[in-house]
Order: structure tokens, then C-alpha cells, then sequence
């Protein structure tokens, strides 16, 4: 166990109810209340359009995308009760292309960056680190989508900076940001 794990624990902030599943006490839920009001103001302050997309997903999107067969077992598959093949989303990409698709009109909605802030779940195989690598986390993702390449760079700053300004405002300083392929 982990010290943040083992403080987070004693100080009142969560409760395991199973391997990588913990509950928020009203003190964690309060801190990550605080922590979200931030992430909204600085996603809200570049431009950014809160949404929230359901959990539960057609397996249809994923197949699409070719995701359903080639991630693993960390992504929950079932059958709905009219045998329909399902997913629990881990992340949203396929959901929010297909909301972009019946949304976005017109090059003139672009740019867009719609956010959400949601529960998601993975079935780790080993969670481990306390809070770290679990299987149910609240995540933040968010996807934008631009006339061109250009566009799409110009924006990245702005991303990158309310980012930068989001851990400042949580208190870490020290935050390293490194380029990613």
C-alpha cells in the first residue's frame, strides 16, 4: 500500500469497497469538487463546451472505430437484455465523434471542444498504488475539432496553458510537460 494510498485512507477521504473500487468520503468529495470547479473554469475559459455522454455504449462505435477488438480485456463487454453487444466506456472518443457527427454541421461551428468530467471503468487486471491505478476514476477527457492542421496547433497552446494553469491553481508547481506521439 502506498503512502498517498494509506493517507487517503486515515484521513477520511475514501473507503475500499474492492480492488480498485473506492467510495469518496465527504471530505474526498469535497476535494474533488473544488479540483472540478477549477477544471471547468479554465476548459470554460478556452472556449470549451461542457457535455456529459453515457456511460454505456452500442458495442456498434467501437467496431467502427476498431477499437472493440483490438483493446483488451480492461474494456467491459456485455449484452444488453435484448442481446444487443454493449461496452462500459473507459474513454470516449467513438461517443464523441458520433456526437460531432449529428452536431457539427458546419465548418462554421469549428473550432469546438466539448469536455466531460465522468466516471469511467477499466478491469485492471492488478490495481495497485492506492489510488493511482484503479479500476473506477473519475476522468476528464476532452476532444476538439478544427478546419485544419493549423488550427488544430493554435489551439493546443491554449489547451496546454490552461492545463499548466490548472495545476498551478491546485497547488502543483512542478509540473513537467512532455511531447507525446
Amino acid at each position: 500500500m502506498t503512502d498517498s494510498h494509506k493517507f487517503l485512507i486515515r484521513g477520511g477521504y475514501v473507503r475500499p469497497v474492492s480492488a480498485g473500487i473506492y467510495s469518496l468520503l465527504p471530505t474526498g468529495k469535497r476535494v474533488i469538487a473544488k479540483i472540478e470547479a477549477i477544471i471547468r473554469e479554465e476548459m470554460n475559459r478556452i472556449d470549451g463546451q461542457e457535455v456529459l455522454m453515457p456511460v454505456v455504449l452500442p458495442a456498434e462505435l467501437w467496431e467502427e472505430s476498431g477499437r472493440y477488438a483490438s483493446v483488451g480485456a480492461e474494456l467491459l463487454r456485455f449484452r444488453d437484455r435484448n442481446n444487443k453487444p454493449m461496452i462500459l466506456g473507459m474513454t470516449h472518443e467513438e461517443a464523441v465523434v458520433h456526437l460531432a457527427r449529428t452536431e457539427l454541421t458546419s465548418y462554421k461551428q469549428l473550432p469546438a471542444m466539448l469536455y466531460q468530467i465522468q466516471t469511467k471503468y477499466r478491469d485492471e487486471a492488478r490495481p495497485r498504488a492506492g489510488m493511482i491505478r484503479v479500476r473506477e476514476f473519475t476522468m476528464k477527457d476532452a476532444y476538439s475539432f478544427h478546419t485544419d492542421q493549423a488550427d488544430l496547433e493554435k489551439y493546443y497552446v491554449r489547451a496546454h496553458e490552461a492545463y499548466e494553469r490548472i495545476f498551478k491553481r491546485i497547488g502543483l508547481d512542478n509540473v513537467v510537460s512532455i511531447e507525446s506521439n
